[in-house]
């Protein structure tokens, strides 16, 4: 108890301060909520398709690479935000190496819808893959074994016996990877502050205009974000699919 209210301190108070008589959402907060939600549809399904293998590789390999492996899924967890925003202007950027070579075919990623995106896979593919890594790890070998024996192809292996034994932990890496993306802040930030989503107005909102302008904007984060973790933590709460 004493951790669910420390939790839900900011949030009660959050209800208690919001105008609700002259409730309504400042200049451009709906076009930045269709970003938020637009590019992060875009951005999870990527970081699904990258970090799975990745995910079930670290989970099941004796590789004398596993080490190293695991500290490059680390270390972008372990920089500031704001910090690898600024490595992916050096690298993506009009004058990054990376984005000199884009240039040549035409393609830019700075500002851009691209780099949103971008910048979304960065701040939630590392936990997505070391929440994915727990969720397979706790797949009993045993299981994938028989199915082998059984003359199962691995493609078969993985879809019908380890992805349904692993659905549970991989609901929680879901939710915990859709709240790390939706609410990218510094990455976005420095990298793509065009076009601008959620955290990015919610920021300008509180320069331009004060707290009290944050409080409309900030509920509808919280009405249109929450259902997706919300499913996945309950369907992670059961017993079976």
């Amino acid at each position: 108890m004493p951790a669910v209210l420390l939790l839900l301190i900011p949030f009660l108070t959050l209800a208690w301060l919001t105008p609700w008589s002259g409730f309504h959402l400042a200049y451009g907060d709906g076009q930045a909520v269709a970003t938020s939600l637009g590019m992060s549809a875009i951005a999870l399904p990527l970081i699904i398709l990258l970090g799975l293998p990745l995910a079930l590789w670290l989970a099941r390999t004796d590789s004398r690479w596993r080490g190293a492996m695991e500290v490059a899924v680390l270390i972008p967890l372990l920089a500031p935000p704001l910090a690898m925003g600024i490595l992916l202007v050096s690298v993506y950027g009009p004058y990054g190496s990376m984005g000199e070579a884009l240039s040549a075919i035409g393609l830019a990623l700075n500002n851009n819808a691209g780099a949103f995106v971008t910048a979304q896979i960065y701040g939630g593919l590392p936990y997505f893959v070391l929440a994915a890594r727990a969720a397979f790890e706790n797949v009993p070998v045993e299981i994938e074994e028989a199915g082998q024996t059984l003359g199962a192809s691995a493609w078969q292996i993985f879809w019908r016996l380890t992805l349904p034994q692993a659905a549970r932990g991989l609901a929680a890496a879901l939710a915990i990877t859709w709240v790390r993306v939706i609410g990218e802040f510094g990455i976005v930030l420095v990298f793509s502050y065009f076009p601008q989503g959620i955290p990015v107005k919610l920021f300008i909102n509180l320069q331009n205009d004060g707290v009290d302008s944050v409080y409309a904007l900030l509920w509808v984060l919280l009405v249109t974000t929450l259902p997706l973790p919300l499913w996945c933590v309950m369907r992670a709460g059961r017993k079976a699919f």
